[in-house]
Formats: C-alpha cells, structure tokens, sequence
C-alpha cells in the first residue's frame, strides 16, 4: 500500500517473499508470547536469549562456519568488525563500490585505507605489492554490489590474499537467498567459503527480517564478542525478529522454487523491458537497474510510475555517479506473471512519455 491504494512494488529488497510468509510471522508472534517484544538488555548482560543463539547455530550451518556472530544491523555488523579487527599500522583493500558502511567502517577503523577500482584485479594487486611493512592486511569487498549488481571477482581476489598474507571480508548482504546451494550466497556458489575469513550478511533482504551476522572461525567470533562495540554497547536483537530470521533461514532451505521464481520473473521483465528499448547496466542478479541518465528524468519516470500503480524508486547522485541516474527495479518471487506484465506495459508507456525509448 502507498498512500492508501494499492500498488506493485518494485524496490523492496524483500526477494524471496519472506517478510509476510505466514511461518515467519507465526515464529515471531510464538516468540512475543513468551519473552515479549525486546531483549531487554545488550548481549553481554542479560540481552543473549535463545532465539538469538538458535539463530546463529544455524546461520553458522548455513554458511559453513564454525561460528556466528548476530548484530543489530548491518550498518552495526560492518562497522563494528571492521574497527575491531584493524587498527594503525594495518591496511585495507577495499572495492571503490563497496557499500557505505563498509567505507564508514574502513576509516573509522584508522587503518590506511587503499581503495582499489571497481572488480580490477589487476589494480588490486598494484596496491598490495607496494604494501611491504604494514603488520596485517585486509581486502574488504561486496559480494553482489546493490547498485551495479554485478558479483565481485572472488577467485582472482582468494588468489592474491594467498599470494600477499592478506584475510578477506565479503559483504553478502544481497547474494544470501539469492545464489548459492541453499541460497548461501556467492561464496557458496564458487566453493569458496572456507577461503574467506570474515563473512557478513544481513537478515533484511531475502531473509525479509531484520538484523545483520558476522560468520568465521570460533576465534574471530570470541574476539569480536569482547572487541567490537557495536555489538557490546547495544541491546540485543529483539527475539521475535531472531525467530523470525531462523524461520526464513529454514523455508529458504526448504523451498528452492523460491530461489528459481525470483531469477525466473527477473529474466521475465528484463527481457521484455530490454525488447521494449530501454538498457540495464551489467547485472548479474535478479536486481534490475535500469539506466535513465539524468536525473530528473529518473524521477519523473518514477511519478508516472506511481500514477500508475508501480512503486519503483529512482536512484541519483550522490548514491550513483552523475549521469547514471536509474531504477532500481527489484522483481521478488512472489510477483505474479499478471504483476509483472502489468507493471512493464506502465514502464513502457511511462517511458514512451517521457521519450526515454
């Protein structure tokens, strides 16, 4: 609903549906009943309740770690790891894409901070060869990036860690439930989950929760329990929402047509809207942006958009370069054939309007 009529929405990160699935709502609804709404304190007072820790049990099978950590939020999980592990007299690699709290987290973390151009290997490599003498190194990438959606080069990135001594940290906000065996995300996908030392994902996206975790060795999680202050200074994840993340993490294992359905309609209107004469940029996911250019014009097509029923927001600068203004379409597996196809005719005819094909 938008202002009180009905429309079809097109940039949700909800990709899987889950966020109204009936199981996730009667887990947490079950869990409300008996412990209430919020946890009543942070982790390491009184705020650690089971839920919580059935959650990162099985975040943990999930991506194949010895251990999970669960954070307020993504924005918390980043921040708070990143400070924590890295200091002065220590380097970061990271994506010039990255999302924005993996740069927060890089430089609040005092560490030099060298930022390679976007999926170059080569560039990369550049910068950790001149990188002699700092104590620890660390690469820090999206795994899908949210705005140009293509998936960083993990092999060639597993392969320089190797050569150069350096750990990796891989943001799978948006591959989790999306690619991978059992939607584990796209270091599942390339079998290279025991490559990374730090995996980071959120519960908000296909999860359709909230909330963020940090996966890897036993090690790692003790030390970020007693050194990352994002996590100790804030009060625990609400149980409700930890039982309804743990119910999603389950469906999302059980039902892969899921998984199918959400790249099966991303296909469907990409390539009805690309017949139609409009352009994506490279995307390698079942998120969708659709290049307008300039701004205004963004954002006129998304105010026809919504005359006509579709909630499709436009993305601009500062997020995205001038110039590469788009929508950001996300389909989710839930959308209807009928959805779709009603959508795309309003794009098309928006998009006729406003002379955009």
């Amino acid at each position: 609903m938008h202002a009180g009529r009905s429309v079809i929405m097109l940039s949700s990160n909800n990709y899987l549906g889950l966020a109204a699935h009936p199981r996730v709502r009667q887990a947490a609804i079950a869990v409300i009943e008996r412990y209430g709404l919020g946890a009543g304190a942070s982790r390491l007072v009184a705020g650690s309740l089971e839920p919580l820790h059935r959650l990162e049990a099985n975040l943990a099978r999930l991506k194949s770690a010895e251990a999970v950590l669960v954070f307020g939020s993504g924005y918390l999980a980043n921040l708070g790891t990143l400070t924590a592990l890295m200091g002065p007299g220590d380097a970061i690699f990271s994506d010039e894409l990255n999302h924005a709290s993996l740069i927060d987290g890089c430089r609040l973390s005092k560490a030099d901070l060298k930022i390679y151009r976007h999926c170059d290997t080569e560039h990369l490599k550049a910068l950790l060869e001149v990188s002699a003498g700092v104590r620890r190194r660390l690469i820090v990438t999206d795994s899908i990036f949210s705005m140009d959606v293509d998936f960083a080069p993990l092999l060639e990135i597993v392969e320089l860690a190797r050569q150069f001594d350096a750990a990796i940290m891989l943001d799978e906000a948006h591959a989790v439930g999306v690619i991978g065996p059992n939607g584990a995300g796209l270091a599942a996908e390339f079998g290279l989950q025991k490559e990374i030392d730090v995996q980071m994902g959120t519960l908000s996206k296909a999860l359709g929760a909230y909330g963020a975790y940090v996966a890897g060795s036993s090690v790692l999680i003790d030390f970020l329990i007693n050194r990352a202050r994002s996590f100790i200074y804030t009060t625990g994840l609400p149980p409700a929402i930890a039982a309804a993340a743990d119910a999603a993490v389950e469906i999302m294992q059980a039902e892969p047509a899921r998984i199918r359905r959400l790249w099966d309609n991303a296909v469907h209107v990409r390539g009805r809207l690309e017949a139609a004469g409009f352009s994506f940029l490279r995307t390698e996911s079942p998120i969708l942006p659709l290049l307008i250019g300039d701004a205004q014009n963004a954002v006129a097509l998304t105010r026809l958009l919504l005359e006509r029923g579709v909630y499709a927001i436009a993305i601009r600068p500062p997020t995205v370069p001038p110039g590469t203004a788009r929508l950001r379409i996300t389909p989710i597996a839930d959308h209807t054939r009928a959805d779709l196809d009603e959508a795309i005719a309003a794009i098309i005819q928006s998009g006729r309007e406003l002379k955009l094909i």
